[in-house]
């Protein structure tokens, strides 16, 4: 079977790029995207993946998003026994490709459960166009949910968004982590944090918790794409002297902050599912979450980590009273849970989802 993996870009690091990467790498696929860092797949631990690019798409959103959506919706890939879709902006891509499969990440949020949010950060001026292209571009998605001829989620959080806001059936699949590469060299000093930097990861409440921890020390990973808002975003922020700002890291490097930190910490609003946290668990470590989205679906309190209220009061206090040994004590219980995550599990369901889709016969 040759198979298609679509995907919306390849710029930056996250959950929805380790899917598409390890999806492409397992079944032989070519990876379908609109704009691309050629070296990213091989800094992710993925070398020789098949990238195909649609061509390279506005850098300002949401013109980016939109240039995006419109690539995929043109393209017409012919030779591809199945087509396996990733992404909000690559859904455009079942229009014309069947079979396929859609692994939903989320339906696009700042259209639907955050677009109150999204919106009310805007400046009026601003906020009449937002509010209009949200208003358009989420009735545009509903109408390309039809084009999908079978839907899985990632998690039971999204599944609810999926049946609320599209009104489709879907399975339930996991995404995958790969245990095996995960290790424990040591109950560190720092505490990690793993995130896109986005309003929505919530930074600025992991560095207001810090700053009310002046001995205790964060480590952020992660970067934005280029021409985001995320930059300016950070330069209001003011990260604590005892926060460290890492950006992107390659593989190794990241597997060994997870290996030598004291803790991981997370905060994002409502996460669909949240890779970083079973990443951290593979690797021992007890995770801090808030207590929302798929965070609940993988963190079990008091077993492998702590869920919380979103606000700063809570995570200090929690911080405060873990000692070396209730966080030694917790690792055994976190690898249990991440392998109930691992990519073996994974890639299973999803041979079965591309087995068990019929062609409509278009």
């Amino acid at each position: 079977m040759k198979l298609a993996v679509f995907y919306d870009f390849l710029e930056t690091m996250g959950g929805g790029e380790r899917v598409a990467l390890l999806l492409a790498s397992q079944f032989d696929a070519d990876l379908i995207t609109t704009q691309y860092d050629p070296e990213l797949p091989a800094r992710a631990g993925y070398p020789g993946i098949r990238v195909v690019s649609l061509g390279r798409v506005v850098r300002t959103p949401p013109l980016k998003q939109i240039h995006a959506s419109w690539r995929f919706r043109r393209s017409r890939l012919d030779g591809y026994d199945f087509h396996l879709i990733i992404g909000n902006w690559a859904l455009y891509a079942a229009r014309r490709h069947h079979p396929n499969a859609y692994y939903c990440l989320t339906p696009t949020r700042s259209f639907f459960d955050q677009r109150q949010a999204m919106l009310s950060r805007l400046t009026p001026g601003i906020r009449g166009v937002a509010r209009a292209w949200t208003a358009l571009h989420g009735r545009v998605e509903r109408r390309a949910i039809r084009d999908v001829d079978r839907m899985a989620g990632i998690s039971e959080t999204v599944h609810e968004r999926i049946r609320q806001y599209y009104g489709r059936p879907a399975e339930v699949i996991y995404p995958p982590v790969a245990t095996s590469r995960y290790r424990f060299t040591e109950l560190g000093e720092a505490w990690l944090s793993v995130s896109r930097l986005y309003p929505e990861k919530r930074i600025d409440l992991l560095f207001d918790v810090f700053r009310r921890l002046p001995s205790e020390r964060l480590i952020l990973v992660g970067g934005h794409a280029p021409g985001d808002r995320a930059k300016r975003y950070l330069e209001r922020l003011d990260p604590p002297r005892n926060v460290t700002v890492l950006g992107p890291v390659l593989e190794e490097r990241l597997l060994d902050l997870y290996a030598r930190c004291r803790g991981f910490i997370t905060a994002a609003v409502d996460e669909d599912f949240g890779l970083t946290p079973v990443e951290a668990m593979a690797s021992g470590k007890c995770v801090i979450a808030t207590n929302e989205g798929g965070y609940r679906e993988t963190i079990q309190p008091g077993q492998t980590g702590y869920l919380l209220p979103p606000n700063p009061d809570p995570f200090v206090e929690k911080i405060r009273e873990l000692d070396e040994s209730r966080l030694l004590s917790m690792r055994d219980a976190c690898i249990r849970r991440a392998q109930a995550f691992d990519e073996s599990v994974f890639l299973k369901k999803m041979k079965l989802l591309i087995e068990g889709t019929s062609s409509p016969g278009r």
